[in-house]
């Protein structure tokens, strides 16, 4: 992105959000004023699209972002938190450039994808802007500024495309065929039929309940996985009805605090979701993770099919071979029950309170 917030996701969303009230706006009157100085044409004397058209058809904020390099303001943007599945195409040109299925949560309050669908059709420009060097992505048809690439990323090149949502529209998988995206119904195992353009067969999305003490830190690292497309904390394993924080807490019902994890198994296996899984929290304490002490603290694996059992299974013996731990796992491997959803001000906690408690990390 152009302002001076973008891709600094060590910043509080507190001071982000305070930040971005008084980020990049006008920037289209403070690049003419550059440009008329500099004897160059302005904006509108260039041959890009007609920009009265464009000013006509595009919300203000549109037309800021994609025609003035401006920033949108993070966490107040239609789709940074969006985890529906489809494509992202250029708000002016209808380009496509993303996909859900490259889409993480990088917690800097603006859509993050790993890679483009397309890498020739996102050009990479040098930005030297605010006094640093960034690398900006621009739409190849319609040159629209997005946002930029950076080199953090969780994909296997480490690349974090962080995008504006004004430089978007989504388009959803049981609409691609009808607006003529249908080559990408294949990326989601869906396939349009015969004279029915809008019919599609998804992906079946597994699922799994985990558990691995305080539920704000697990959600936090399991929502980050590639893969992972849905996560919600509640309360699962013990044998009271109608679960809640309050009868939870002091440990008699049985129950654990649990994250439920929505996954698509073509692009995360279940394996390599428990490898994460043993990585961000300790399996060897019984019924504690830190400070956090009590049978709704334990580690758990409340599996749904029988492939998902002999796999945790496995993956849990390789575990303890492996020598990481000193001691060995006392991770509990249970069919699931029901699962319990807990209280919106726990989900997503650590989004809505940064620097929150959590005992939480992944371990090398």
């Amino acid at each position: 992105m152009s302002g001076t917030l973008e891709g600094l996701p060590m910043f509080s969303r507190k001071t982000i959000l305070l930040l971005a009230s008084v980020a990049v706006v006008g920037s289209c009157r403070t690049m003419a004023r550059s440009e008329l100085s500099e004897g160059k044409k302005t904006m509108s004397e260039s041959k890009k699209d007609d920009k009265s058209d464009l000013k006509k058809r595009l919300s203000p904020l549109q037309y800021e972002v994609t025609q003035c390099s401006a920033t949108e303001p993070p966490f107040r943007n239609e789709f940074w938190n969006n985890k529906e599945a489809g494509i992202y195409v250029d708000v002016v040109s209808g380009e496509p450039l993303f996909s859900s299925l490259d889409k993480f949560d990088s917690g800097t309050g603006w859509p993050s994808f790993t890679k483009p669908l397309k890498p020739a059709e996102v050009v990479e420009r040098a930005d030297n802007s605010h006094g640093r060097t960034r690398v900006e992505v621009r739409s190849k048809k319609g040159d629209s500024h997005l946002g930029h690439v950076f080199d953090d990323g969780p994909g296997p090149k480490g690349q974090r495309f962080c995008i504006n949502s004004a430089s978007l529209r989504f388009v959803p998988v049981a609409r691609l065929a009808a607006e003529g995206f249908g080559e990408y119904l294949s990326l989601f195992g869906a396939a349009s039929k015969p004279g029915d353009a809008g019919a599609v067969a998804m992906a079946e999305i597994e699922s799994v309940v985990l558990a691995g003490g305080c539920f704000w830190g697990m959600q936090e690292l399991l929502r980050k996985i590639p893969g992972v497309t849905h996560t919600e904390v509640g309360y699962s394993g013990g044998r009271t009805e109608n679960a809640t924080y309050a009868t939870v807490k002091g440990g008699e019902t049985g129950h654990a605090e649990a994250v439920l994890v929505k996954y698509d198994p073509k692009r995360l296996s279940f394996e390599k979701l428990l490898g994460f899984f043993f990585r961000m929290h300790d399996p060897t304490t019984s019924n504690r993770q830190g400070n956090d002490i009590g049978t709704q603290y334990r580690s758990s694996i409340f599996f749904s099919t029988d492939e998902q059992r002999r796999t945790a299974e496995r993956v849990k013996a390789e575990v303890d071979k492996s020598g990481k731990w000193k001691s060995k796992g006392v991770t509990e491997i249970a069919p699931a029950g029901r699962f319990y959803r807990g209280e919106d001000y726990h989900q997503d906690y650590l989004q809505k309170t940064p620097g929150g408690y959590t005992c939480h990390f992944l371990r090398d």
